[in-house]
């Protein structure tokens, strides 16, 4: 009898591996929910889940479009919320994006249009208000776990192998834990809070340009910089393989899930996810899931980690009292003029618009953008009225009944009204928009778009012949096909006339944009 059970048993065991092993043979990322526990909730405001991917494009969800992947997740932040289709991340480079969205301010006040490195200090002050200094002041317990991308210390070059400070915590959050710079660039390591997980104090990390990286290859991933100009650190064996690549999306999403298990209410988690960055590496469960090579597989990681996010909240038994934000830092990267080889399997990740990251045209910049609260954002809802993301530090001030000072948020709106009400209308009517070239710093003002120069002031020259400046009507023309430069001679001269001012009054002169290339002119 005893033999027939441990049969049985042992068939049983059998059956659960077998349940959780896909048709490739691997089994899915670790999931943390079964240790999330209901809450008693101890505030009238929300949760705040603030949800922004790397590098993922207007066309790269099924909710906007996409047929090659699948997003049921994100899909439902949209089903029971409101999608914007008119959402835009202040730039179109990553850094200077995530200024923008922590700040509220236009990353141009600081000379900011290119990303940092290892090298580099930290770009907020500390005495500014970001999203999460702002939340805290309401009894928010905060937490940033995912992509950083802004910087350490007071002075270049801060020492990786002390406390890594100004960073998260100086600026807002209680806690940090994730990519110190970003997947493509070295170190590649954990942080958490303010030290690198697993140094050796016998092995440190040590600057070096051009110097290789204890660190897995990949296509696109700078283990050795492109050029010795480029900055690098090396050493931290240990650390370095903490870091495995395949797995940083499940690393995160534990991290995350775990801390707002810890919490009371109210909590904020800024979750910076990773994917779509280069290199592209999911998770080995999510290869062939897809239609859309492994970048559809990226993204397809990525609706997993927000499912669990959502689940955990609907564990605590908070969902109806969590606002939900999702959107990315800048379009996605395609090769080529003509394209990306995504095409040819009939997936576009910017959808039908014109360029990609680094550059001013609509792909670079116009993003997912959705906004989800049970019961206040009307379900279901779409808005066509023009949004960005550092609109959302005043909004949240709104939401948790905040008034900001003059010198807070200096170029954000508060467009709560956009979330809440069932017709809205922009508080905003213009919006300047950065690529990674100063010479290409553009307007956006009401349907018509403004770029000074021609190209799109990123990676995607211009053509023999083309007409600059350029001027389109996003309204008859979204796709940016027909440049009206001459044909509208009255509205150009009043765009770039307004550009000029609205320059002007923040701090930057003419003889500045004409310096044309970011303080690193490699592309990421």
């Amino acid at each position: 009898m005893l033999f027939i059970s441990q049969k049985v048993n042992l068939f049983a065991v059998l059956l659960i591996v077998c349940s959780v092993i896909n048709i490739h043979g691997q089994t899915p990322p670790v999931s943390v929910l079964d240790q999330m526990k209901p809450k008693t909730p101890k505030s009238n405001l929300p949760n705040i889940v603030l949800i922004y991917a790397d590098d993922l494009g207007y066309g790269d969800l099924s909710c906007y479009g996409a047929s090659k992947v699948s997003t049921p997740n994100i899909d439902r932040l949209a089903k029971e919320g409101r999608l914007f289709t008119d959402g835009h991340s202040t730039s179109a480079v990553c850094t200077p994006s995530r200024y923008a969205l922590l700040t509220g301010e236009y990353p141009f006040r600081i000379n900011n249009y290119s990303p940092v490195f290892c090298e580099d200090k930290l770009l907020i002050d500390p005495k500014k208000t970001t999203i999460a200094s702002l939340l805290k002041l309401k009894g928010y317990r905060t937490a940033c776990v995912g992509k950083w991308h802004l910087g350490f210390g007071d002075k270049p070059k801060p020492d990786w192998n002390k406390d890594l400070k100004p960073g998260p915590l100086e600026v807002g959050f209680d806690y940090f834990f994730g990519l110190p710079v970003v997947n493509s660039h070295p170190p590649f390591v954990y942080m958490e809070n303010r030290r690198i997980v697993g140094l050796d104090p016998s092995d440190p990390l040590i600057y070096k340009r051009g110097g290789k990286t204890h660190s897995r290859e990949y296509p696109n991933k700078h283990t050795v910089p492109k050029s010795k100009k480029m900055p690098s650190v090396i050493g931290g064996k240990a650390a370095h393989d903490l870091y495995i690549d395949e797995f940083i999306g499940e690393k995160l999403t534990q991290k995350a899930l775990s801390w707002m298990n810890k919490q009371s209410q109210p909590f904020f988690l800024y979750f910076a996810s990773h994917n779509v960055h280069y290199p592209i590496t999911p998770h080995p469960y999510f290869h062939g899931k897809s239609e859309a090579g492994l970048r559809g597989d990226f993204v397809q990681e990525l609706d997993w980690s927000v499912g669990e996010l959502i689940s955990a909240v609907e564990r605590f038994g908070v969902f109806e009292n969590t606002l939900f934000i999702f959107t990315s830092d800048n379009g996605a990267v395609i090769h080529g003029i003509k394209g990306d080889v995504l095409q040819s399997l009939g997936h576009t990740p910017n959808g039908k618009l014109k360029g990609r990251k680094f550059g001013v045209w609509e792909a670079g910049h116009r993003v997912p953008f959705i906004a989800c609260w049970p019961n206040k954002i009307p379900a279901k809802s779409t808005s066509d009225a023009l949004i960005a993301n550092m609109d959302l530090l005043p909004t949240l001030a709104a939401i948790t009944k905040q008034e900001l000072s003059s010198s807070e948020a200096r170029d954000g709106f508060n467009q709560l009204a956009l979330f809440m009400e069932g017709d809205p209308v922009s508080a905003r009517d213009e919006l300047i928009l950065q690529p990674h070239k100063r010479s290409h710093t553009s307007l956006r003002k009401g349907d018509w778009i403004y770029i000074p120069g021609a190209g799109d002031g990123g990676w995607m020259p211009a053509k023999s012949g083309d007409k600059t400046p350029q001027l389109y009507n996003l309204k008859t023309d979204p796709y940016q096909s027909d440049n009206l430069i001459f044909d509208n001679p009255e509205q150009a001269s009043l765009m770039e006339k307004r550009l000029e001012e609205m320059l002007v009054e923040r701090g930057v002169t003419a003889d500045i944009r004409r310096n044309i290339k970011g303080k690193n002119g490699e592309e990421q």
